[in-house]
């Protein structure tokens, strides 16, 4: 679904490391938005998206689109949930 040089390692305190592809890094055609949304109060509302393949994976990434001023640096990125894809370093 994404294959990238130039992604950002996102790291939290008291979270896992979050790995954040450049949009162009990204097979958008395999990903359909949902109407899922939530509210970080560091990064800003984030939009989720489903994989559409031979299955559907509801809510499988996020990306926020218009960060807040401290993260602005993840815009334009999507990011996949651990527990759902595996994200290797190849």
């Amino acid at each position: 679904v994404a294959h990238s040089s130039r992604a950002l390692v996102m790291r939290e305190a008291r979270h896992p490391d979050v790995v954040y592809f450049p949009r162009e890094d990204v097979s958008v055609a395999s990903l359909a938005r949902s109407a899922t949304s939530s509210w970080c109060p560091y990064k800003g509302e984030a939009s989720y998206f489903s994989l559409r393949a031979d299955v559907v994976v509801a809510d499988i990434a996020w990306s926020y689109e218009t960060p807040l001023p401290a993260m602005r640096e993840i815009a334009g990125h999507v990011a996949f949930y651990a527990n759902k894809v595996a994200v290797e370093d190849a």
